[in-house]
Formats: structure tokens, sequence, C-alpha cells
């Protein structure tokens, strides 16, 4: 019965696909399918910004004496733009999205250099509240962009690190992670996800070493 049922549909179908009408109906979903666009996609390198000093190579990682110090010597350059603080400027650099990253060390080392720039004298700033302090990274659209902001993925190997906290607003976004999720031992892969397109931005080891 079963034979039976399969010997009578398949001269149907083979008549329809060889048929000037059937020929004609595949052609147009031929057709339909290349016209439809495919997911907008730009890919950037991660560059480390050249010249911060002291110099730094383990990367993100939580408060510890070493780091501490370290960013408080940092901090005591002073300047308008020191290397050292300001290490994420134009890490991903395109034409929508601009990042800014926040870690321990960075709160530390802000601290210390905004009391500098004023011509005070270097403080200590709080160990205890740079161990709270974790990993955020806020997306703002560049100046022009008319591609809005939705979602920032972070992948680590292809798979995705999802954040302990997110929020979008306005076009903007802040994220935060644990520092394992920026372990300079493999490649991080950060999608800058937009209505109109995904900006991904490819940060290599030897980049990932330099943040701090």
């Amino acid at each position: 019965m079963i034979e039976g049922r399969i010997a009578m549909t398949t001269p149907d179908v083979r008549e329809r696909s060889t048929s000037p009408f059937g020929r004609l109906a595949l052609a147009g979903l031929l057709v339909s399918a290349l016209l439809v666009p495919a997911a907008a996609h730009a890919q950037v390198k991660a560059v480390a910004r050249p010249g911060a000093k002291p110099a730094w190579s383990k990367g993100l990682r939580p408060i510890s004496p070493e780091s501490y110090y370290h960013a408080i010597e940092c901090g005591k350059q002073g300047g308008d733009d020191p290397a050292c603080v300001f290490w994420d400027t134009g890490l991903c650099q395109n034409d929508d999205f601009t990042l800014a990253f926040y870690s321990a060390y960075k709160q530390v080392a802000y601290q210390v250099w905004a009391a500098v720039r004023q011509k005070q004298a270097a403080p200590q700033p709080s160990y205890q509240a740079a161990q709270r302090t974790r990993v955020t990274v806020g997306v703002s659209p560049v100046r022009g962009s008319k591609n809005t902001f939705t979602d920032l993925v972070l992948k680590r190997g292809g798979k995705a690190a999802p954040p302990v906290d997110r929020s979008v607003s306005g076009g903007s976004g802040r994220f935060t992670f644990d520092y394992s999720a920026w372990a300079p031992t493999t490649t991080v892969t950060l999608e800058m996800v937009g209505r109109a397109k995904t900006v991904s931005c490819v940060i290599p080891p030897a980049v990932l070493r330099s943040f701090r």
C-alpha cells in the first residue's frame, strides 16, 4: 500500500518539476532567495595604544598589590591623556561605535591621575573598592552614525561569554564581565550589534595582554 502511494505521487512531482510552469516557479524561488539581503557585517582588528608607561603585559585581572601600586605609578604621570590610564582609546576603531573600558586598575590609576592633574598629592585609593570592581565596557555611537546600537556580544573561541550585568538605552550600552572573560589565552571577539549592521572587533592575545 505504501509502495502504491509512492508510485502514485512520484509522477505528479516529476511532472510539476519538469513542466514549464514548474520550472518557472522554481526560477522564481531562486531569484527571491538571491534578492534577500544578507545580514550586514563589518570586521576590524583591535590595536593596542602605543607608549603606555609603566609597561604592563598581564592583561585585565582582579586587583592585587602588584597591580594596585602599578596603577598608582601610572596615575602619577599626570598630563592630559596618559596612555596607561586611557589605554582603551581607539581600541576598535570603526565608523559606528566607540568603546570605553573600566576596570579595577583604571579605577585606581584614574583617581590618582585626577588628583595629580589638579596639583594635589597623589592619593592612595581604596583597595577594597578596587577589589569589588569588575570589567565594564561602555558602548557609544560615533558622531553621525545612523547604526543604532542594540547589543554587545563577547566571544572566546567562538563561544559567547555572557555579561554579569547589562543595560542598553538611547543607542548606548554598558556591559559588565568577570575578569576571566578577558584572559589573554585566546582571541576575543567583540560583536557590536546595530540595527543596520554588526561590527566585529577581533582582539588577539597580544593586544589583550596590554589591557590593564
